[in-house]
């Protein structure tokens, strides 16, 4: 049993994003993937991560646009059954993903688990949306402050927290600096948005609210683990960590608190799989936490 706690379908990047979701043999364009390579070393960077995706910003971020464009429904489905992955959370990312998007999806798959999100473009009833999603099916909140360019710290952010608060379901938040448009489109994201000060501020405003810090931080994780170990309302996931980091978040949250993550199709399955299982050294007890029964308590999934 695994259950993948942070993905994607449809392109996030970009308005009407569901047209992705249903086109039909599409394969990742042939250029340099970083993140490839970075795959086969099972996520381990000796150090130098940070200091190499930024020396090769504009090739990492290629790539992974490239992989964004792979985010269909019949690749995704090819995913689950290779890696016999049992359930997927996918994160919509409000306006160009929505719930009611991945929710269409759901229908035509129930391995997939939706999270809906806040749309900062426009003015609408948030409390009133938000409950309804969540009538709908919607297992949760994801911001992603980068992509949607509103600060964790902003006051619209705090508001969205608190609508969604009474519901009871985990807000999953993008955390550490990364780039998803090149320099003509720079004005789209907000990279600095990703710092782990205002993750930080956000967990601690809402003591009530259970949280999932996305990617554990990326490259940095260290920063992640110095100023969260104390609060009992984080979980992390493991999507582009090594198994080594994978030990310290373990160590610094708890068995009970890390959660099995692929980004797909951002990143790949299979080494994500591979990094917990070398993780946790054969110990089958803490695989399943890690691959499923973490996630399926706090996602209140029927296993």
């Amino acid at each position: 049993m695994i259950i993948d706690v942070h993905s994607h379908l449809g392109d996030i990047l970009y308005p009407n994003g569901r047209d992705l979701i249903y086109k039909k043999n599409v394969v990742m364009q042939k250029i340099y993937d970083p993140q490839g390579n970075n795959e086969k070393l099972l996520m381990r960077s000796l150090g130098a991560g940070k200091f190499l995706y930024f020396m090769i910003e504009k090739l990492a971020t290629r790539g992974q646009r490239a992989r964004n464009r792979t985010a269909t429904l019949e690749n995704m489905q090819k995913s689950l059954e290779e890696t016999s992955v049992n359930f997927t959370v996918c994160l919509p990312i409000a306006p160009n993903v929505t719930f009611e998007d991945l929710s269409e999806a759901a229908k035509l798959d129930n391995r997939i688990i939706p999270f809906t999100s806040v749309d900062f473009t426009r003015k609408y009833d948030v409390t009133k949306k938000l409950a309804e999603d969540v009538r709908n099916g919607a297992r949760g909140l994801k911001l992603h402050p980068i992509i949607q360019r509103m600060p964790l710290t902003d006051t619209r952010t705090f508001e969205a927290v608190q609508a969604f608060s009474p519901l009871k379901k985990p807000v999953l938040m993008h955390a550490g600096k990364a780039f998803y448009y090149l320099k003509n489109e720079s004005g789209k994201h907000s990279p600095e948005n990703g710092n782990i000060a205002d993750v930080e501020a956000l967990v601690r405003t809402f003591p009530n609210v259970n949280f999932i810090v996305g990617h554990s931080g990326l490259f940095w994780h260290n920063d992640v683990r110095k100023r969260l170990h104390d609060c009992s309302n984080v979980w992390v996931d493991t999507s582009v960590q090594s198994p080594e980091t994978i030990r310290k978040l373990i160590k610094t949250f708890g068995a009970e608190k890390v959660m099995y993550a692929s980004d797909w199709p951002w990143g790949s399955r299979p080494p994500h799989i591979r990094t917990v299982k070398i993780a946790c050294r054969g110990d089958r007890s803490l695989e399943e936490l890690i691959y499923y029964k973490n996630a399926a308590k706090l996602l209140e999934i029927d296993v």
